[in-house]
């Protein structure tokens, strides 16, 4: 008994050592958001948070996060593989799914620009400021990114929208729908961080055409273009090991993201 009591102290006394050193916590939180519907999300949160982003993977967005936290799809993900180093640079951590109304294909395809998904990560924004009443950043990488610039043209700050948008590998044109640049940027009125890889091979992301979003968003707000170089290129010029998801570049792009975020 007294072995199993020693044993016992050891493992709380271990736990309180993760915190004490900022060890973040993760977990799976499902809130109710329209009628009928549950938005999921995992949650990380670190010790002495200095803000919060909700990270939005590209593709269709359906990550498919099961109770225990595990991916069915999307775990290789620039936002999803580095959500732990959003956490260690002070950062409360949101990586949303697709809401339980939209958990099989094409998941968040053509939703991510509709009334009913701002309504969703509105409802999330809400749950991430009643925990820690922190700022609130929307961070989008490829496809996310018409999610994130989307609901940041349709709330203020004031009407429980988002205090600072973040753009990773921006989708600037598709064929298939409204790409960033033909939103109506101008009504954004928070600060806005664009990432983007010098080199990104995606035919959607081409770099030339940076130069357009940087202009469409308001001059009266802060606003940055942070250029990246180098790393790796593996795979389909789309993915997320190509340079399009910051192969290689992890820790550089989630530091530089972090300090813009802490500094405005």
């Amino acid at each position: 008994m007294k072995h199993w009591l020693a044993y016992i102290l050891f493992v709380v006394q271990f736990c309180f050592a993760q915190l004490a050193f900022g060890e973040p916590a993760s977990r799976v939180v499902d809130i109710p958001t329209r009628s009928g519907v549950t938005q999921r999300f995992i949650y990380i949160l670190p010790a002495s948070p200095k803000a919060a982003v909700i990270l939005f993977a590209g593709g269709e967005g359906g990550l498919q996060i099961s109770q225990d936290g595990a991916f069915k799809w999307g775990k290789g993900n620039f936002l999803v593989r580095t959500r732990e180093l959003f956490a260690e640079k002070g950062l409360a951590v949101a990586v949303v799914d697709a809401p339980s109304d939209r958990q099989s294909y094409p998941f968040l395809g053509g939703f991510r620009q509709k009334p009913e998904h701002v309504a969703d990560i509105k409802a999330v924004i809400a749950w991430l400021k009643q925990q820690n009443n922190l700022p609130v950043w929307l961070v989008g990488t490829s496809r996310g990114t018409q999610s994130a610039a989307f609901i940041a043209t349709q709330l203020r700050p004031a009407n429980g929208g988002p205090d600072g948008l973040v753009l990773t590998s921006t989708i600037l044109t598709d064929n298939q729908g409204r790409p960033v640049t033909d939103m109506a940027l101008e009504k954004i009125s928070i600060p806005v961080l664009v990432v983007h890889h010098e080199q990104d091979g995606c035919n959607h992301c081409t770099y030339s055409n940076i130069p357009r979003l940087m202009d469409k968003l308001p001059s009266g707000n802060k606003k940055e273009l942070i250029t990246m170089h180098g790393g790796n290129n593996r795979g389909d010029p789309c993915e997320a090991f190509a340079y399009h998801g910051f192969n290689g570049l992890e820790s550089d792009v989630v530091e530089k993201i972090a300090a813009w975020i802490q500094a405005h």
